[in-house]
């Protein structure tokens, strides 16, 4: 019979994997206790429409990358491709923006249909935060204060802050405008991408990966150019908010977001540990996307985390997998009896014990425990399981005690 394999682009996280994917997520999630910002969770699969009206009909993401499909009921259904969408549909839904303004964070598996290479697969798993009702300048800087200060906890280096203004929806229709009419004249120079967003999202040719399409933007219209007096007043609070907390930016006049729902502050951070694939966190301001959902107007500031690609960056210290503090050791049908109650004691008291279910020799039980890191080995016999006294042996000196099993919670001292 054939052997089955996962999908392309789904990936196992094995077990000597999983527990640097556990510190990322503990210390992502203890950095947001302390930044006050709480945790919404929302489904892994959506409506279609959610994603179609949110992220914009005209993004490769709803229009190539999306996992859709019928439902039995016939509704159009769609894997989460991202996580802001959900997250406003829920807080809309369920009433949030009405008891005052969020502070959420997310975390989980998307999924988008594209080519799988490193730190990027079909399924993939994202953090990241809503700041929804915020409309202050400085909720920007503190989001992205936010994101650079987990970076920096994680241990990460080389990290760069792009950052742009898309200015507002008028500023950005101005700039639309002028960038379409320069580009019509020199459409023949574009690649054939470029030449299809020319008609659908003219903003996202500046993001073009295409050498000969970025050169000829070099001369193209700047989108600050287009800013107005308010928008060019707000960008400039945000930069000085950056340089006040001493957090270097680049300006990046050509830095636009994958999604229609950005205006205003849009930023990256890249390490320069990745290669051609250096963005680890990305996200901006979206004010219009609750009223276009549904809900209130309401200003919103977000970004995401790639987990996969903050896997290739972690330091060595993270890949370290915890020890048992104890190893069960027993030999004799009597002592294989106890070994399991042995071991849920010494669990409930904290400790983090495991049970060698061998049934092999002392010698190689306990040669396996040490390897295990663990300091303790518990030894039990037919001997000690007839007299209830157990053997406690230090895997670190070699020292050995004797314990009794119906004190062995109370005098456990580790």
């Amino acid at each position: 019979m054939e052997q089955l394999q996962s999908l392309r682009g789904m990936v196992d996280l094995l077990p000597a994997a999983t527990s640097r994917w556990q510190w990322l997520e503990q210390t992502a999630r203890e950095h947001f206790r302390r930044s006050c910002i709480r945790e919404i969770r929302t489904p892994l699969l959506e409506a279609t429409e959610l994603f179609a009206r949110g992220i914009g009909e005209a993004t490769d993401v709803v229009g190539k990358e999306m996992y859709s499909f019928n439902d039995r009921g016939d509704r159009s259904c769609t894997l989460r491709p991202e996580g802001t969408a959900s997250v406003v549909r829920a807080a809309i839904q369920h009433g949030l923006l009405s008891q005052g303004a969020q502070r959420l964070w997310y975390g989980g598996p998307m999924f988008r249909y594209e080519r799988p290479q490193g730190g990027r697969q079909r399924q993939f798993h994202q953090i990241g935060i809503e700041f929804l009702g915020f409309a202050d300048p400085r909720s920007d800087v503190e989001a992205i204060a936010i994101a650079w200060d987990l970076l920096e906890a994680l241990g990460i280096t080389g990290l760069q802050l792009e950052l742009n203004s898309l200015g507002s929806r008028d500023d950005r229709q101005a700039y639309r405008d002028a960038l379409v009419a320069w580009l019509t004249e020199r459409q023949d120079q574009l690649d054939t991408d470029s030449q299809q967003r020319l008609a659908t999202n003219p903003l996202r040719i500046l993001d073009s990966k295409n050498p000969q399409t970025q050169q000829l933007l070099q001369d193209a219209p700047n989108l600050e150019q287009s800013l107005s007096d308010a928008s060019r007043e707000r960008y400039e609070e945000v930069k000085a908010g950056l340089s006040a907390l001493n957090i270097p930016h680049l300006c990046n006049p050509r830095l636009v977001r994958g999604l229609d729902y950005y205006g205003h502050t849009a930023f990256e951070i890249t390490s320069d540990a990745l290669g051609a694939q250096a963005t680890v966190c990305g996200g901006g301001r979206y004010d219009g996307l609750v009223e276009q959902l549904g809900g209130p107007a309401a200003a919103c500031v977000g970004w995401a985390m790639g987990l996969e690609r903050l896997m290739l960056l972690l330091p060595d210290k993270s890949q370290q997998s915890q020890p048992p503090d104890v190893v069960v050791i027993s030999q004799g049908s009597a002592a294989a009896a106890l070994a399991v109650p042995v071991a849920r004691q010494l669990r409930q008291i904290g400790q983090a014990v495991d049970v060698d279910l061998s049934g092999a020799g002392f010698g190689k039980q306990l040669k396996r425990a040490g390897k295990s890191g663990a300091r303790w080995a518990v030894l039990i016999g037919d001997e000690e399981a007839s007299s209830g006294q157990l053997q406690r042996k230090d895997l670190n000196s070699g020292d050995s005690s004797t314990i009794a099993l119906q004190s062995l919670a109370e005098n456990w001292i580790s």
